[in-house]
């Protein structure tokens, strides 16, 4: 079954802003089979597709459908039986393979750090393979770090052991970063962590991904997830053979069979829910101070506004902490001992109603690129944005039923006109 979808939007539109430079490459796969040796069955039967550069396509399915064999595929960790596999119109065995997955980041559930490398070694592997010099490597490690939410100065030393679960799959996302791939493949990133980290890690990649734009492909079985994360969805059945391959607004509103409804769940009205994004909401900008402002300002300006707590900023204007006035103590404002959740701007109303649900200030901070602060969004943003959806719900049944009267009515009076 072929599946070219190069029409639908791309990047940046599908994502909701970002850069405009796409830095993936388009990958086709055409007529791809895997047959192993003993079954009669083949594990991928002439799957075809196309996936745009700079987007995310999630693959999912049932168990043993056939998607990390997909996977694996693309970078020759499986040699494909036969059909070809394109990475800017490049076939992918025209390469050593070896050659071939250097240029391909590949990122596993864990991390799958080497435990006896430190942090900065383990990023560097890829490009001291492909000979880049030392100061170059270095710089790379740090910008990634960054880039992954990690302070260089504070991790690039440590050993994984010393990592949080977290902590060791970013390590894990910079690391198939690292020589600057156009195509990364993930195989379940996210499945390791508790639900918080998960959505933690989730909005960062959809962070970095705004910047990047790579084309990356991941494997998942939480469906939320891939509408969550994917630009496109790619569903498979069994031998790995196309159910569905669309945007997650249209698997939602028009699955193409049964197989596909069943597997999207009934509760796919409320999954709707996972397509709005806190972007699409309106936020609240409650009083900001920066880390090294007298408290007796801070404490003044807030009060002044209204305000029975403030969100504390670094110098870099990143959220560090959102203490109430009462905590406010010393003379000037400091990050404080707390780990405050932040959202993405680009993370689902779902994820924010449940991160809402375990702050004191029933609220959370939203961030953009590089974790910059962009404002508050809480209870009321959410359920107004959810009211503003049913009426124009209920605007769009009315007209529907309405139509059908004027179509009569215009009907009658063309016959009028003839007679």
């Amino acid at each position: 079954m072929s599946t070219d979808m190069s029409t639908n939007p791309t990047g940046a539109e599908a994502s909701g802003g970002g850069t405009d430079e796409i830095s993936g490459a388009e990958l086709r796969l055409e007529n791809v089979v895997k047959r192993y040796p003993g079954q009669k069955a083949a594990a991928v039967d002439d799957l075809s597709l196309t996936i745009p550069a700079g987007e995310i396509v999630m693959f999912i399915g049932p168990s043993g459908c056939g998607k990390t064999t997909s996977l694996k595929m693309i970078n020759r960790l499986i040699e494909p039986t036969s059909g070809t596999i394109t990475i800017d119109g490049r076939d992918v065995r025209q390469e050593n393979a070896t050659s071939l997955r250097r240029k391909i980041g590949y990122v596993i559930q864990g991390g799958s750090l080497f435990p006896h490398h430190t942090v900065a070694t383990n990023i560097a592997a890829v490009p001291k393979l492909l000979g880049w010099d030392k100061t170059r490597i270095a710089n790379r490690v740090d910008e990634l770090l960054d880039l992954v939410g990690l302070d260089p100065a504070k991790y690039r030393d440590r050993y994984p052991r010393e990592l949080s679960g977290g902590q060791q799959q970013r390590v894990g996302v910079a690391r198939g970063l690292a020589a600057d791939p156009p195509v990364i493949l993930m195989d379940e990133p996210f499945g390791a962590v508790d639900p918080i980290t998960r959505q933690r890690l989730q909005d960062e990649l959809l962070s970095i991904q705004r910047e990047l734009r790579k084309t990356i492909v991941c494997v998942t079985h939480d469906i939320d997830e891939a509408i969550k994360m994917g630009d496109r969805i790619l569903l498979l059945q069994e031998g790995a053979r196309i159910a569905q391959y669309d945007t997650p607004e249209v698997l939602l509103a028009a699955p193409a069979n049964d197989f596909v409804a069943d597997f999207v769940g009934a509760g796919s009205t409320l999954k709707q829910l996972s397509l709005a994004r806190v972007s699409d909401v309106e936020l609240r900008r409650p009083t900001t101070a920066k880390i090294g402002e007298t408290t007796t300002d801070v404490r003044r300006r807030a009060e002044s506004n209204g305000d029975r707590s403030v969100i504390v900023l670094d110098q870099r204007n990143r959220p560090v902490g959102w203490p109430w006035l009462r905590q406010l103590k010393g003379e000037v404002i400091h990050a404080g001992n707390e780990d405050l959740i932040t959202l993405d701007e680009r993370a689902t109303l779902n994820d924010a109603l449940d991160t809402m649900l375990t702050s004191s200030h029933g609220a959370a901070p939203v961030t953009g690129a590089r974790d910059q602060y962009l404002g508050v969004v809480d209870f009321d943003a959410v359920t107004e944005y959810m009211r503003q959806l049913e009426d124009q719900a209920e605007a769009a049944t009315s007209g529907a039923e309405e139509a059908p009267t004027q179509v009569a009515v215009s009907n009658e009076e063309l016959r009028g006109s003839e007679g």
